[in-house]
C-alpha cells in the first residue's frame, strides 16, 4: 500500500479554514496537556445555557485521577445577561458568544484564581491576600495601560483611574456596598486585550436575585468555605460553563463529571 500523505499547503489551508469557521476546539488536546492539568481544585460553575444570570457552584478535589465532590452544590449568580467565551486557560472557543466590555456576561471557559480581597486588614484563607482601601481601583478603562488591574491612587495617581467604575472599596464609595468585602479574582484575559472584558471577580452577592455585571456572586457562608479550602499549592482553577458545553468538554479536559446542572 503507498503511504499517502496530503500536501503540506493542503494542510496549512485547512488548519487556516478551521481557525476561521471555529472547527479547531478541544480535541486537539489531551487533558494531560491542558494548561490546568496539575490543578487539585476546581471551583466548578454550571448554568443552563448561555443566556440564564444564575447558576450552581460546585467545588472538587482530587487525589491521584479521581476528582471527589466538597461539599454541597450552591446557588450563584452571575452576569446579568448570561456567559460568554473569556480569556483563559482553555482552548481556542468552539460555538458560543465571546466575552466583550460591559456586555453584562460573565466569562466562560476555564481560568486560573488570583489573589483573594476585602475590607479587612486579613481572611481566613491561604490565597494571597490584599486588603482593599478607599484608593483601590479596578481599572476597567480598555485602552488604559492599567487595563484590568487592580491599582492603588495613592500609586498610580488619581488620573490614572479617570473614568474607572470599580472602587474596590464599595463600602466607603457606592453607600455602604458590602459585595466586595471578601472575594477573589478570576484571573479572565490577565494580558488585558482591549474590549475583552475586565475586573472579574467572585465575591458576594448584594441579595439572592441581583444578578452581577460579569461577576460570580454568591453568599457570604459560601464564599467563607470556599475561600477556607483553596490551596494555592494545590493549582486550583475556576470554570464556568453552560452545562450542555460542559457536558461537550469534559472528558476531554479532564473535568469532573456532573449529573445535574
Amino acid at each position: 500500500m503507498t503511504d499517502f500523505r496530503f500536501p503540506r499547503w493542503f494542510v496549512l489551508m485547512v488548519a487556516a479554514l478551521c481557525a476561521l469557521t471555529g472547527c479547531v476546539h478541544h480535541a486537539a488536546l489531551s487533558p494531560s496537556q491542558m494548561p490546568w492539568h496539575n490543578a487539585r481544585q476546581l471551583v466548578v460553575v454550571t448554568t443552563l445555557d448561555w443566556n440564564v444570570d444564575h447558576g450552581t457552584l460546585r467545588r472538587f478535589e482530587r487525589d491521584g485521577r479521581t476528582w471527589h465532590a466538597v461539599g454541597a452544590p450552591q446557588p450563584v449568580l452571575i452576569g446579568r445577561s448570561g456567559s460568554a467565551w473569556g480569556i483563559g486557560l482553555h482552548p481556542q472557543p468552539m460555538n458560543g458568544p465571546v466575552k466583550r466590555e460591559g456586555d453584562g456576561r460573565s466569562p466562560a471557559g476555564v481560568f486560573a484564581i488570583g489573589e483573594a480581597f476585602g475590607y479587612a486588614p486579613t481572611a481566613r484563607t491561604a490565597l494571597p491576600y490584599s486588603p482593599m482601601e478607599a484608593s483601590s481601583y479596578c481599572v476597567d478603562v480598555s485602552g488604559s495601560p492599567l487595563y484590568n488591574r487592580i491599582v492603588d491612587t495613592r500609586v498610580v495617581g488619581d488620573q490614572a483611574v479617570a473614568g474607572a467604575t470599580e472602587p474596590m472599596r464599595r463600602d466607603l464609595h457606592e453607600n455602604g456596598d458590602q459585595r466586595y468585602r471578601l472575594g477573589f479574582v478570576i484571573e479572565h484575559n490577565p494580558r488585558g486585550v482591549p474590549m475583552s472584558g475586565s475586573c472579574i471577580f467572585a465575591h458576594l452577592w448584594k441579595s439572592p436575585v441581583d444578578a452581577t455585571s460579569g461577576c460570580t456572586a454568591m453568599e457570604a457562608t459560601t464564599m467563607d468555605a470556599v475561600l477556607a479550602w483553596l490551596r494555592p499549592d494545590a493549582d486550583p482553577a475556576f470554570v464556568l460553563l453552560p452545562i450542555a458545553v460542559y457536558r461537550q468538554v469534559g472528558d476531554a479536559w479532564g473535568l469532573p463529571s456532573i449529573a445535574t446542572p
